[in-house]
């Protein structure tokens, strides 16, 4: 019984050490770009350091006093990330709702050609996409940033899983002898029950959007349209190559509002998982 308890004590420490080495991998990266923003581009050059400097106010001045237009590119990114976010998923969810409850002709078809979409790199049809957005001359535009956020192959997968372990047919079939119509079944009583994995897609969709510099740099060549990222972008120009404290400022910001929607949207996981633990 000893040496059971022992091996088990064993293992259970490799596991823990595991994940400390997991969580350091994680987080070890984003500490070494919060300290950089607050160092000199002579100290950055100097080599890594765990202490922070003091040259942050000087990075904050190089970061906006020269055409930087932060603000802009906060507005941009927030509104594209939760346009794109609110059209993926809540597209997404009917799609997965009506893949799921309805049994029609080619639905099986229709399944397969989503998932042979997802496995799909979206830079193979990414020539088409441009051309037939140049010739809808929907160039420099959010429309094409938009829009096609609907067809997301990868969240219909995920949340048709999901209805099919936790949806009832009997809560349907209830609620279309009360009289509601299928649009009010999945808006009043389907959308509630599938929060958590609601939740848990808006945070890959947002993250995915809000990070997203290819295809907005292709699509996009007014400068007061472009996002955060590629702002950030434009700071490894000649009047910024020197200022590497300001580069890593405007990616530490830039990560702000993710953690922001990060810590918000993981509420409803967590009580999602929680209202499931409870036995009725």
């Amino acid at each position: 019984m000893i040496s059971s308890t022992n091996a088990l004590n064993v293992k259970r420490f490799f596991v823990y050490l595991f994940m400390l080495f997991l969580v350091l991998l994680a987080i070890v990266p984003i500490y070494l770009l919060l300290i950089n923003a607050t160092r000199s581009t002579a100290q950055i050059n100097d080599g890594i350091s765990l202490i922070p400097g003091h040259n942050m106010a000087y990075n904050w001045h190089a970061l906006t006093s020269r055409g930087f237009q932060i603000q802009q590119g906060f507005f941009n990114s927030l509104y594209l990330a939760v346009t794109t976010t609110i059209v993926t998923v809540y597209f997404s969810a009917l799609t997965a709702y009506g893949l799921h409850i309805y049994n029609f002709k080619g639905r099986k078809l229709l399944w397969g050609i989503i998932l042979v979409i997802m496995m799909l790199p979206a830079s193979l049809s990414f020539i088409g996409f441009y051309q037939f957005v140049s010739r809808l001359h929907l160039l420099n535009s959010y429309i094409p940033l938009i829009i096609p956020a609907i067809a997301a192959a990868n969240t219909v997968l995920f949340l048709r899983q999901y209805l099919s372990s936790v949806l009832s047919m009997e809560l349907i079939d209830a609620a279309r002898i009360d009289g509601a119509g299928e649009i009010r079944t999945f808006n009043t009583i389907i959308f509630p029950i599938i929060t958590p994995a609601l939740a848990a897609q808006a945070i890959f969709s947002f993250v995915a959007s809000w990070n997203n510099f290819f295809t907005p740099f292709v699509l996009i060549s007014s400068t007061k349209k472009y996002t955060l990222p590629m702002l950030v972008q434009m700071l490894r120009g000649d009047i910024y190559r020197t200022e590497y404290g300001g580069i890593y400022l405007g990616i530490a910001v830039s990560l702000v509002p993710i953690l922001i929607f990060y810590s918000f949207m993981s509420r409803f996981i967590i009580s999602g998982i929680t209202m499931g633990g409870v036995k009725e």
